[in-house]
């Protein structure tokens, strides 16, 4: 069956209440995509569907499912109400992410940077796989990030106890390399079900990102503005990625502005795939998928 568009299809995003999320929302529900939205609070969630209605026209609808990311529990809550609600699911991005200053932990035991940009997709996509595959052709996309250059993936201190280096930037390195990691990995698994992986960088982004740091981190994004992209920027390799046929049938790569890109050879690293998908179930508690 060939990939047609987005049109008439269900698309899943997390992180959609602002930035490349909330602006490649827009553009998917503009394209016809029926979409689900994944927000922390009600009033951020249906103030971003407000927008992404009227960005999206006459005929738009978003439905706002509520989760905290960081808590595995409401991560499985989630998929749960995913899979009530939607007898097909089409297209998963994986958009959400954050970053902390200060190393901080969850009610999972397990470092926050790690637990919302790696374990959440990690086990939310694993907890709708199965769907994904009965809806096929269907895609993941994860929004991963430059930022992985230089970074390994610390098997050794995977809760970051003996350093958080940067004041958080290092830790936010490794877990975009994860992400490729992940995208790899799952694309191999993945191969001949008609379900596609893929991952991209969206480029420095005027958003919210890292405001949630104090005075400090703020400004340093503020003085970063005029170098930054749009969101309706940032977001256009992640809508390509979900709606062009371009891409039909590529999986496990790597984009960045609408082209192949070749990450760092860590992230290449499938050995290292395949050992941080172990350690993640075994972290998360998440179904196990054919190797």
């Amino acid at each position: 069956m060939e990939w047609t568009g987005v049109r008439g299809k269900r698309v899943l995003i997390t992180g959609a209440t602002n930035g490349i999320g909330l602006a490649a929302a827009g553009a998917l529900a503009a394209r016809g995509a029926r979409l689900a939205i994944v927000a922390r609070s009600e009033s951020r969630g249906r103030d971003a569907a407000s927008r992404i209605t009227a960005a999206g026209g006459a005929g738009a609808a978003v439905d706002v499912l509520l989760a905290d990311l960081a808590s595995q529990a409401s991560v499985r809550r989630l998929a749960a109400e995913v899979l009530d609600r939607y007898p097909r699911l089409d297209v998963l991005v994986n958009n959400a992410g954050a970053m902390f200053a200060t190393r901080q932990i969850t009610e999972d035991g397990i470092e926050a940077t790690w637990a919302v940009n790696h374990l959440a997709p990690f086990l939310l996509t694993t907890l709708l796989l199965d769907r994904l595959r009965e809806s096929a052709p269907a895609r993941i996309v994860t929004t991963a990030s430059d930022a992985h250059k230089g970074a390994h993936i610390p098997f050794d201190d995977l809760d970051a106890r003996r350093s958080y280096r940067a004041r958080g930037f290092g830790r936010y390195g490794e877990s975009k390399l994860a992400n490729i990691l992940f995208t790899a990995e799952l694309a191999r698994r993945l191969a001949g079900t008609g379900v596609t992986a893929t991952c991209f960088h969206p480029g420095l982004v005027a958003s919210g990102f890292n405001r949630n740091n104090g005075p400090v981190f703020s400004s340093v994004m503020t003085l970063l503005r005029p170098f930054s992209r749009s969101p309706e920027k940032g977001a256009e390799t992640l809508v390509w990625l979900v709606d062009s046929a371009e891409v039909a049938g590529e999986s496990g790569g790597y984009y960045v502005d609408r082209r192949p890109a070749t990450p760092s050879p860590a992230a290449r690293d499938m050995e290292a795939a395949a050992r941080l998908w172990q350690v993640s179930e075994d972290q998360t508690h998440a179904p196990q998928l054919e190797r």
